[in-house]
């Protein structure tokens, strides 16, 4: 189980990266904010931040670091939440893998995010709708353009442009094992310039084609992207 378990120092920072395989990383110790394609939370021991397939999130650890368990474990629609027993699934994870995954899937009490500054907020408008407007949201919320800019990076590690353009990559990503259309039609849907627009998209942050990842996507265990 070694592998599955990570330590984090003092006051240590991880930048922006991004995972291939989706995985939910179980707080033992200590604590970090995160954040990420599905927001940004304050995390504590006992709880659970969950990450799908080629999303992307930077950390930083709070005065005691950390000690997370990170397991292969795919939970669609959920960001945040509390594991009902930690210690059940960190003993089970020792002898059988499988098993804790499913302890922690089916044991999840989902919690709420407790930071809601402004770019939380646009943040969480970005991942509803990234045809969000950022010039509009910027002048509703009294912001220059250059300050929503640069306050957005300072939180998520990347601009609200980028930001954006990931979700809409990301939503292509969740549609495709069951799109039964065209990939133009798909394209147009998600608000892409254009099919070849998608595809590209799609490659950056896979380095796969559109066609490849029609099938259903298998758990993959937890790396990082190179």
């Amino acid at each position: 189980m070694d592998g599955l378990l990570t330590r984090h120092g003092a006051g240590e920072r991880l930048d922006r990266h991004r995972h291939a395989g989706a995985y939910a990383a179980l707080v033992l110790e200590g604590g970090y904010i995160e954040a990420g394609d599905r927001g940004r939370f304050a995390v504590k021991a006992g709880q659970v931040v969950l990450h799908g397939p080629y999303e992307s999130h930077q950390d930083a650890f709070f005065a005691r670091g950390a000690r997370v368990l990170n397991l292969p474990v795919h939970c669609e629609g959920r960001s945040l939440a509390r594991a009902a027993d930690p210690d059940a699934i960190v003993r089970l994870a020792e002898r059988d893998l499988r098993a804790a995954c499913e302890l922690l899937r089916t044991s999840l009490i989902e919690e709420a995010a407790d930071l809601d500054d402004w770019p939380d907020r646009l943040g969480r408008c970005l991942i509803a709708d990234p045809d969000v407007d950022l010039g509009e949201w910027a002048a509703r919320h009294g912001l220059a353009p250059q300050s929503l800019s640069r306050g957005f990076r300072k939180a998520f590690g990347v601009t609200p442009k980028r930001f954006r353009a990931d979700q809409r990559t990301l939503g292509a990503l969740r549609a495709l094992p069951g799109w039964r259309g065209t990939g133009a039609a798909l394209a147009v849907e998600l608000g892409f310039a254009d099919q070849a627009h998608m595809t590209r998209s799609v490659g950056a942050l896979t380095g796969r084609c559109p066609s490849q990842l029609r099938v259903k996507q298998v758990q993959e265990p937890r790396r990082h992207l190179r």
